[in-house]
């Protein structure tokens, strides 16, 4: 029979690839930068493949990320077993998600703190068309996603959905569509967006005009700064319904195109191995979207 894997080289792993560097690794583990280095080097020689990548930070290879969730299921299952026991562990088990920035600056902060005590977390924020690449090499545990195709080893829960508005101050409407939404008027209204990768203004743009338009653009990459920067004035953005409702009275944001809605799904993938903990959190997660979503 094979020689089981080391439980020292695979925290070794674990370490290097969360914090993102050998020697913040060797800082949580309480050892040296070559002591991890050495249990690295250990651990792929006893796969026979490299697992990681030295660059900063620390990346998995795809056998790396094979390796990676195994060693966060043994962590997961090891709090479990303590828990069992009646045995506090020495401290939180801390719980690797990802979520879509809208979901995280709305209703998912609630959901962690409905979960319940003895846990940490370690939330990774990326576009929810991205958040499943997260899931699938091992960085996280589970994610809100807006894929609904399970990653392989994963099972899924549809969540609900965020809704989605064009809307802008009222003096920008007044300023900018005074002869209402023509495709020429999008053309020369600047927009807000979050990133270069947010597609929602784009997709309002391409049914609203029906032809190509390029408006002048401006990138606010934070949820709550990119609701500001539109009730400021520096353009029109897809706002969700969720946020909007935090902008009362004169800040109030106008919808100037009331027809135009984008609903954008959103689900809960997670490992089929799961645990205690991650049962906890998935149901917490799934009576706040209830609540908050569509």
């Amino acid at each position: 029979m094979a020689d089981a894997i080391d439980q020292g080289q695979l925290e070794a792993l674990l370490a290097a690839v969360t914090e993102g560097t050998f020697d913040a690794a060797a800082q949580t583990l309480h050892v040296t930068p070559s002591a991890v280095s050495q249990r690295i080097k250990a651990l792929e020689t006893r796969v026979g493949r490299v697992l990681v990548t030295r660059s900063k930070p620390v990346a998995p290879t795809a056998s790396g990320m094979v390796l990676l969730r195994a060693a966060r299921q043994m962590q997961a299952i090891a709090a479990d077993a303590l828990t069992e026991l009646g045995d506090d562990p020495e401290a939180p088990l801390t719980l690797p998600l990802a979520v879509n920035a809208d979901s995280l600056a709305t209703w998912f902060v609630e959901a962690l703190a409905a979960a319940g005590p003895g846990l940490t977390f370690d939330v990774r924020r990326a576009d929810q068309t991205r958040t499943a690449e997260l899931l699938r090499d091992g960085t996280v545990m589970a994610a809100v996603t807006a894929a609904s195709q399970a990653v392989s080893g994963c099972t899924v829960r549809r969540l609900g959905r965020m809704r989605y508005r064009p809307r802008a101050s009222a003096a920008f409407v007044a300023r900018w569509f005074a002869d209402g939404v023509t495709a020429s008027a999008l053309a020369a209204a600047p927009v807000v967006l979050f990133d270069r990768e947010d597609p929602l203004q784009d997709q309002y743009l391409r049914r609203r005009a029906r032809r190509r338009v390029s408006p002048p653009r401006c990138y606010v990459p934070g949820s709550g700064a990119f609701v500001q920067a539109v009730r400021r004035g520096l353009g029109w953005g897809m706002v969700p319904d969720l946020q909007a409702e935090d902008c009362p009275g004169e800040a109030a944001l106008v919808e100037f195109d009331p027809r135009a809605v984008i609903d954008v799904p959103l689900y809960w993938q997670q490992w089929q191995r799961s645990s205690a903990a991650l049962e906890r959190v998935t149901g917490a997660v799934r009576a706040q979207a209830e609540a908050a979503l569509r």
